[in-house]
């Protein structure tokens, strides 16, 4: 158990484990929904999920739209290897970066399930659908975020190979 503990990065912490027992914690306060594991492992496994989850949205959703609004605007992935390879501070606040990110997913998550609670206590038939929806949005979801990860190691791999020549 150490061990795995060990493992986990800052960036697993902040940006997947935490936001995931944040949400937990508000979404008991402020819905009716209690995602509260009563095993302490498991929960560490739930949680990490819920908040890998958030962040996948703030990476595949709120990203693109803030990008679109131009409310920010990234530097080419090219200069972003070469500017971190000589300023070690740039990955830090990247991290940082991603973290605020994800907790403004977080709240659109949770604002997210609370309109989804007003909506299914009116209308109680998309209570019946609910769990096929959020599988095939989570397998929806997790695909974009495959096909974007793969992409991010593409674009390294160019770069490397046109930089070793």
């Amino acid at each position: 158990m150490n061990d795995l503990i060990s493992k986990i990065s800052s960036y697993n912490l902040f940006n997947n484990l935490l936001p995931g027992v944040i949400f937990v914690a508000l979404s008991k306060t402020l819905t009716k929904y209690d995602f509260v594991q009563k095993d302490i492992i498991i929960g560490l496994f739930v949680y990490y999920f819920i908040g890998l989850i958030i962040s996948r949205i703030g990476s595949l959703i709120i990203e693109p739209i803030l990008k679109f609004f131009k409310i920010i605007k990234y530097s080419t992935h090219e200069d972003y290897i070469i500017a971190s390879k000589s300023d070690d501070l740039i990955n830090q606040l990247l991290e940082s970066n991603n973290m605020y990110r994800t907790i403004s997913s977080l709240f659109v998550c949770l604002s997210s399930l609370k309109i989804f609670e007003l909506i299914s206590n009116k209308y109680q038939f998309i209570n019946n659908f609910a769990s096929e929806f959020l599988v095939v949005g989570l397998l929806i979801l997790f695909i974009f975020s495959y096909r974007k990860q793969t992409q991010i190691i593409k674009k390294r791999v160019d770069i490397a190979l046109n930089n070793k020549d």
